[in-house]
């Protein structure tokens, strides 16, 4: 049975959280933590072509620990920029997500078990699944509905299979990742360098606008549980 209405757009969340990072670093700046920043940046630099490598394995343990892993989405978009960032944070993404879903499946589902029934949206998400199949997948990729490295355990418990799922999570996570990393990128090119990179905001703006029209057909798509 389809629900009689339909949740409202959440486009207006990509800008909100702009503003957020907006915010954050500017805040760096008045506390002078711009200064560790550019301590960390150092070090990244000083590894080399291990620099983004290191970065991407820290970033799979913190979404295989369930830690929050935005701010290290937006750490990439300071620290690498727009087009390495997004590389070195999908890869680090889907590794991560790829190892959590394994880990749930078949080494500690009891616990994940445990940790999904105190979330009564990640209860439903077995149900969900079963009626829509992968498409629930890919809308949950497109459209941050439920947190990230929750859902990574709770897709664990699910009816798809690892490879769909591995495939679905890396190429539809590509558009917030480009949105957070590229925001991110320019934010701190505003504050450090005093202008607008505004080839850069026009591309976050249309993946912004892509993404509601993407995520707006694909809830009409899927059946919603009664």
């Amino acid at each position: 049975m389809k629900s009689k209405s339909r949740p409202k757009s959440d486009w207006w969340k990509p800008a909100l959280l702009l503003a957020a990072i907006a915010a954050f670093l500017l805040a760096a700046k008045i506390l002078h933590l711009d200064e560790r920043l550019g301590v960390l940046q150092g070090w990244i630099k000083s590894l080399g072509p291990w620099g983004p490598v290191v970065f991407a394995l820290i970033y799979i343990v913190a979404v295989v620990a369930a830690l929050p892993a935005t701010i290290f989405t937006f750490l990439a978009g300071v620290l690498f920029g727009t087009v390495v960032g997004v590389v070195v944070v999908n890869i680090g993404a889907t590794a991560g997500a790829c190892l959590a879903f394994l880990v749930g499946r078949y080494f500690a589902r009891g616990a994940v078990e445990k940790l999904i029934a105190k979330n009564k949206d990640l209860r439903k998400l077995d149900q969900w699944t079963a009626r829509n199949g992968v498409w629930v997948l890919i809308l949950v990729r497109l459209a941050p509905l439920l947190p990230f490295n929750l859902t990574n355990y709770a897709f664990s418990l699910t009816r798809i299979g690892f490879w769909p799922y591995a495939l679905c999570t890396w190429l539809f996570m590509i558009p917030w990742i480009i949105v957070y990393v590229g925001g991110a990128d320019a934010v701190h090119q505003g504050l450090s360098q005093g202008r607008i990179p505004w080839g850069l905001v026009g591309i976050v703006g249309t993946m912004i606008l892509l993404l509601a029209g993407l995520t707006t057909a694909l809830r009409r798509k899927t059946r919603k549980l009664s």
